[in-house]
């Protein structure tokens, strides 16, 4: 199910999915996020980042959330910016840096990809304006990134 709507403060259009408890959920993100940025004729590197981003997003607020959980998409003519909103009002930190960890490098992830245009802030959802949660959130430029992306390396 997706859901859009005009947002009355900002130009351009929000989409609306919101997330099942379930794991198969974090495909299903990815995949809605792929389809909604290509018909948009966008970079298709530019639409692999963001799927990549959302999908660390959809496994920290399932990690390390509480439910509701739904995914938003803001696309204006300058930027494209995702959002994930989750329960849990604990905002995410990224771990101390461990290579032989299985986990903790999506915040990087997301802070590399997106060129440091990312966060976390309450927010209400989209979905049911009567709840507040937090939104952990990446803007990309349409265009692409501003600069190249370094790779990450320990300890950064």
């Amino acid at each position: 199910m997706t859901t859009t709507l005009r947002s009355p403060r900002r130009r351009g259009t929000q989409y609306v999915w919101p997330l099942r408890e379930d794991a198969r959920t974090v495909g299903h993100a990815r995949s809605v996020i792929r389809d909604r940025l290509a018909a948009l004729d966008l970079h298709p590197d530019l639409v692999h980042d963001a799927v990549l981003m959302v999908s660390e997003l959809v496994t920290n607020a399932f990690m390390y959330g509480d439910a509701p959980y739904e995914l938003l998409l803001h696309v204006d003519a300058k930027d494209i910016m995702c959002v994930v909103v989750d329960g849990s009002p604990v905002p995410p930190a990224p771990s101390p840096p461990n290579l032989a960890a299985e986990h903790g490098r999506g915040l990087r992830i997301v802070a590399r990809l997106s060129d440091g245009f990312y966060g976390c802030h309450p927010q209400r959802y989209a979905t049911r304006p009567d709840l507040v949660g937090k939104g952990t959130w990446f803007a990309l430029s349409r265009r692409g990134p501003a600069c190249a992306v370094v790779p990450i390396r320990p300890g950064t």
